[in-house]
Protein backbone atom coordinates (compact mmCIF):
# COMPACT_ATOMS: atom_id res chain seq x y z
CA UNK A 1 0.00 0.00 0.00
CA UNK A 2 0.69 3.82 -0.44
CA UNK A 3 2.04 6.03 2.10
CA UNK A 4 -0.99 8.15 1.12
CA UNK A 5 -3.40 4.75 1.74
CA UNK A 6 -1.60 4.21 5.07
CA UNK A 7 -1.92 7.38 6.39
CA UNK A 8 -6.30 7.63 5.16
CA UNK A 9 -7.00 4.29 7.00
CA UNK A 10 -4.99 4.78 10.06
CA UNK A 11 -7.13 8.68 10.44
CA UNK A 12 -10.24 6.90 11.57
CA UNK A 13 -13.64 7.58 11.03
CA UNK A 14 -15.21 10.98 9.30
CA UNK A 15 -17.56 12.61 12.05
CA UNK A 16 -18.98 15.95 12.27
CA UNK A 17 -17.12 18.59 14.48
CA UNK A 18 -19.38 20.67 16.90
CA UNK A 19 -20.14 23.50 14.67
CA UNK A 20 -21.65 21.48 12.05
CA UNK A 21 -23.59 19.35 14.43
CA UNK A 22 -24.99 22.62 15.74
CA UNK A 23 -26.14 23.13 12.22
CA UNK A 24 -27.61 20.21 11.57
CA UNK A 25 -29.16 19.61 15.22
CA UNK A 26 -30.86 23.05 14.67
CA UNK A 27 -32.95 22.28 11.69
CA UNK A 28 -33.33 18.93 13.73
CA UNK A 29 -35.41 20.66 16.26
CA UNK A 30 -37.11 22.61 13.89
CA UNK A 31 -38.65 19.58 12.00
CA UNK A 32 -39.34 17.88 15.85
CA UNK A 33 -40.82 20.87 16.65
CA UNK A 34 -43.15 20.69 13.38
CA UNK A 35 -44.31 17.28 13.86
CA UNK A 36 -42.19 16.48 11.24
CA UNK A 37 -39.53 13.82 12.53
CA UNK A 38 -39.13 11.84 15.40
CA UNK A 39 -35.66 10.32 15.42
CA UNK A 40 -32.28 10.22 14.23
CA UNK A 41 -28.93 8.14 14.38
CA UNK A 42 -25.57 8.90 13.48
CA UNK A 43 -23.00 6.94 12.04
CA UNK A 44 -19.18 7.98 11.22
CA UNK A 45 -17.92 5.67 8.63
CA UNK A 46 -13.65 5.66 7.23
CA UNK A 47 -15.23 7.73 4.10
CA UNK A 48 -18.56 9.59 4.91
CA UNK A 49 -20.37 10.63 8.09
CA UNK A 50 -24.29 10.31 7.87
CA UNK A 51 -27.04 12.29 10.28
CA UNK A 52 -30.44 10.27 9.50
CA UNK A 53 -33.64 11.17 10.17
CA UNK A 54 -36.87 9.42 10.21
CA UNK A 55 -40.09 10.75 10.45
CA UNK A 56 -41.05 7.06 12.85
CA UNK A 57 -38.78 4.93 14.93
CA UNK A 58 -37.98 1.87 12.66
CA UNK A 59 -39.09 3.37 8.81
CA UNK A 60 -36.28 4.05 6.60
CA UNK A 61 -34.39 6.75 7.06
CA UNK A 62 -36.58 9.74 5.40
CA UNK A 63 -33.47 11.95 4.97
CA UNK A 64 -29.80 11.73 5.38
CA UNK A 65 -27.12 14.30 5.85
CA UNK A 66 -23.81 13.35 4.62
CA UNK A 67 -20.32 14.75 4.82
CA UNK A 68 -17.96 13.11 2.48
CA UNK A 69 -14.28 14.79 2.87
CA UNK A 70 -13.08 12.96 -0.37
CA UNK A 71 -15.67 15.38 -2.42
CA UNK A 72 -14.69 18.82 -0.80
CA UNK A 73 -12.52 19.72 -4.01
CA UNK A 74 -14.80 18.25 -6.63
CA UNK A 75 -18.70 18.38 -5.73
CA UNK A 76 -18.64 19.37 -1.97
CA UNK A 77 -18.60 17.29 0.78
CA UNK A 78 -21.81 18.20 1.95
CA UNK A 79 -24.94 16.27 0.44
CA UNK A 80 -28.82 16.10 1.50
CA UNK A 81 -30.21 12.89 -0.03
CA UNK A 82 -33.84 11.90 0.70
CA UNK A 83 -36.12 8.87 0.09
CA UNK A 84 -35.25 5.94 -2.26
CA UNK A 85 -31.44 7.69 -2.60
CA UNK A 86 -32.17 11.06 -4.35
CA UNK A 87 -29.29 13.54 -3.92
CA UNK A 88 -31.56 16.73 -2.97
CA UNK A 89 -28.81 19.19 -2.25
CA UNK A 90 -25.15 18.84 -2.65
CA UNK A 91 -22.50 21.57 -2.03
CA UNK A 92 -19.38 22.53 0.01
CA UNK A 93 -21.02 24.63 2.81
CA UNK A 94 -23.32 23.17 5.24
CA UNK A 95 -25.51 25.88 5.82
CA UNK A 96 -26.43 26.92 2.24
CA UNK A 97 -27.36 22.67 1.71
CA UNK A 98 -29.34 22.60 4.66
CA UNK A 99 -31.72 25.48 3.06
CA UNK A 100 -33.31 22.43 1.11
CA UNK A 101 -35.21 22.19 4.40
CA UNK A 102 -36.61 25.80 3.93
CA UNK A 103 -37.80 25.75 0.64
CA UNK A 104 -40.09 22.58 0.74
CA UNK A 105 -42.92 22.44 2.73
CA UNK A 106 -43.28 18.61 4.59
CA UNK A 107 -46.01 17.17 5.18
CA UNK A 108 -46.87 13.86 6.58
CA UNK A 109 -48.48 11.23 4.88
CA UNK A 110 -49.50 8.08 6.80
Amino acid sequence: MSDAADLHSASGPVFFDRRELDLILRVYGRMVAAGEWRDYAMVGHTDVAEFAVFRRSGDAPAYRIEKRPSLRLKQGQWAVIGEGGVVLRRGRELPQVLRVFDSRRFTVVE
